[in-house]
């Protein structure tokens, strides 16, 4: 399992929110770039960048900065927020992103999902986020009520093969994951999926890790780095069982 930094970005600065509440922020960098170059010096080996201008417009509005995150930093990021046209989706990759994740307009437009995973395939995530069990969408504003194993049925119907599942409850709150969550989202998933949602110490890696989902490919922390509850090589140490 590989651990993702996180570098969520809002009004041009690295912050991190609490349950996606956009009012509810704390700055940590005022470049992403900054945050990017930490991460990379402490030995991240991917990086995950959320545009939450773009999450909350329906539009990307940080490519520039995803630009110099892959053109200054030279570690893979996966980028998400407001990619919700094919065109959104080429920019992002055109950008550098190595992986592009897609929430909203994945569970809005079945015509744009079939497109991005037909011309993209493997570089495509969905953001399967996720409130009380139900779908959150239009930037965790919204909460639906579609399960999130129907909701992954659903996607891998369609194609899809790599989630990042966030459980929106527990984001920023270092309060610990949802393992029996990532039991049921791992019994769902055909292919691979990424955790992120409360993650406060490396017990709660070790207890990741301790699960043994074959399928659970990593794990997105951020406020635990930024608030230096472990260090980056700490936790991918934690995640490799050591």
């Amino acid at each position: 399992m590989i651990l993702y930094p996180a570098i969520d970005i809002m009004d041009g600065q690295a912050v991190r929110l609490v349950e996606g509440k956009f009012e509810d922020s704390t700055t940590y960098h005022d470049d992403p770039v900054e945050a990017a170059k930490s991460w990379l010096a402490a030995g991240a080996r991917y990086l995950h960048v959320v545009d939450l201008d773009g999450a909350r417009s329906g539009a990307p509005k940080s490519l520039e900065h995803l630009r110099r995150i892959v053109s200054e930093v030279g570690i893979p990021v996966q980028y998400g927020g407001g990619l919700r046209t094919v065109e959104n989706v080429r920019d992002a990759l055109r950008a550098g992103a190595e992986r592009a994740v897609i929430g909203t307009a994945a569970f809005r437009d079945i015509d744009f999902l079939d497109d991005i995973v037909a011309q993209f395939g493997p570089r495509i995530m969905i953001a399967v986020d996720v409130k009380h069990g139900m779908i959150a969408t239009e930037g965790w504003t919204q909460t639906t009520s579609l399960p999130v194993v129907d909701a992954i049925e659903r996607l891998t119907s369609r194609g899809v093969r790599s989630f990042i599942y966030t459980d929106v409850s527990r984001d920023g709150k270092l309060t610990g994951p949802d393992l029996e969550g990532v039991k049921t989202v791992a019994d769902a998933v055909r292919g691979r999926f990424i955790y992120s949602g409360g993650i406060g110490s490396l017990d709660d890696l070790r207890a990741l890790a301790a699960l043994r989902q074959v399928n659970l490919s990593g794990v997105i922390a951020g406020k635990s780095l930024y608030e230096k509850k472990f260090t980056v090589a700490e936790g991918q140490a934690a995640l490799d069982g050591r």
